[in-house]
């Protein structure tokens, strides 16, 4: 691979052979470094998240009077605020993270005092509103800019409210039930598909208390936080490029150690299972009430079948879905996504770059608003490929192209360090040439 941060080249490879360790969850790692500095006394993480987007959340906290360390031994020290903020002397750069805008916005709406909340070119496009009505329905006072940041809050007590969310989103239900931590009675969140849950799990291993139903999750409050020491699992959005890439090459054999397999973010398995992939998971145990184990995954001699994902799969799968399309075309009858349209109003509009792309590598594809038809049995070969800056999308066609005829080359390759900065080291390391 080349050694530009700006570009990548990617070679073909045979197989995906080895084993894996990976950087912590990021969802996981956001919830614990927002949660420990809000919390009375000091958490240490090990395997923290390196990515970009929880740099800016540690920074963000830290900017509101939390201590952050980083150890010798690489654990992430935070020394909380005991529930109680201090305005920030300057607007707090949530940089190109969604998840920390949202979910900080309903942290701060309750604190005394005014914040400005404000971001990189692609996170001032993403939609705002979605968190502004729920919090405004709280006693919120909350300006946008057109829909979008820079978001001004000024801090006032709220009252306990009960929501459902229009659009399946966990950093909304996180967002109101940050906000709910601190308001008086009790607050409910409801949702027709059921999000990842990191948040509870996270909010209950600080020593919230909540109320789980099928479709609601409930939090009284106010509640007071306490510190604790923890192991971020590995992140499963991180691994399904790896994955994907096993599951293309029929010698493949990878080991993928201590992921974190939460059930509202394991499907992938059950996706590259229904795809013809041979999964193993071993050594499965609860850690802060997250599931980590061990995953072997090999690919089926035969080759890649069929998907349609749909309904609440495509809400669950959300993240995975540009590397999933990316892979389509190798597989016997294709990938067919639907219910996804939440991709066009992410980092990039994910839908129109990963057909953008495809069809750049000689590949086939159909766009709808709300999904991809990408058939199978397509031959592709190397392109220059667009990532918009775009982190999943550099990812998911560093998976294509291993399979393609040719060199790839990934324009904006070092977008990868917002989730992965490990990304193409790591990818080198497995790919047998």
């Amino acid at each position: 691979m080349h050694s530009s941060t700006e570009e990548r080249i990617i070679r073909p490879a045979k197989n995906i052979l080895g084993s894996l360790r990976l950087p912590g969850d990021k969802s996981i790692s956001h919830r614990y470094g927002m949660l420990a500095a809000f919390a009375e006394g000091t958490s240490r993480f090990a395997n923290f998240s390196t990515g970009a987007d929880c740099a800016s959340t540690l920074a963000c906290m830290q900017a509101l009077g939390a201590r952050v360390r980083r150890l010798e031994d690489g654990r992430v020290e935070v020394t909380g605020v005991g529930g109680r903020v201090k305005p920030a002397a300057e607007p707090l750069d949530c940089g190109n993270s969604g998840s920390t805008m949202r979910m900080i916005a309903g942290l701060l709406a309750p604190q005394q005092g005014t914040f400005t909340l404000t971001g990189d070119a692609s996170l001032s496009r993403r939609p705002m509103e979605r968190i502004r009505k729920p919090l405004a329905e709280m006693g919120a006072r909350i300006a946008l800019t057109d829909g979008h940041a820079p978001v001004t809050i000024e801090g006032t007590g709220l009252s306990a409210i009960d929501y459902t969310t229009p659009v399946p989103s966990a950093q909304v239900k996180t967002c109101v039930l940050l906000a709910g931590l601190q308001s008086e009675g009790t607050t409910t969140v409801r949702e027709a598909v059921r999000t990842r849950d990191h948040s509870e799990l996270a909010l209950r291993a600080f020593g919230a208390e909540l109320t789980r139903t099928k479709d609601s999750v409930s939090i009284k409050g106010p509640q007071t936080l306490g510190a604790i020491e923890a192991t971020v699992p590995g992140d499963i959005s991180s691994a399904a490029f790896f994955l994907c890439a096993a599951s293309l090459f029929p010698g493949s054999s990878l080991v993928l150690d201590s992921l974190g397999l939460n059930p509202t973010r394991a499907t992938l398995l059950d996706v590259l299972t229904a795809l013809g992939a041979h999964i193993s998971v071993l050594n499965l145990e609860e850690k802060n009430a997250e599931l980590v184990g061990t995953v072997q995954v090999t690919a089926p001699p035969e080759g890649m079948r069929s998907t349609t994902i749909n309904g609440a799969l495509a809400s669950q799968l959300i993240d995975e879905l540009p590397v999933l399309a990316a892979i389509g075309p190798y597989t016997s009858g294709g990938i067919r996504i639907r219910d996804a349209k939440e991709l066009r109003v992410k980092e990039s509009d994910r839908i129109a770059l990963v057909a953008q792309n495809l069809r750049a590598m000689g590949a086939e594809v159909e766009e709808f608003e709300d999904g991809l038809d990408v058939p199978g049995g397509q031959t592709l070969h190397g392109a220059t490929i667009d990532s918009g800056g775009d982190h999943r999308i550099a990812m998911a066609f560093s998976v294509a192209a291993l399979r393609a005829e040719g060199e790839t080359v990934i324009r904006g390759a070092k977008s990868a360090a917002i989730s992965f900065p490990e990304f193409f080291d790591l990818l080198e390391h497995v790919a047998e040439r």
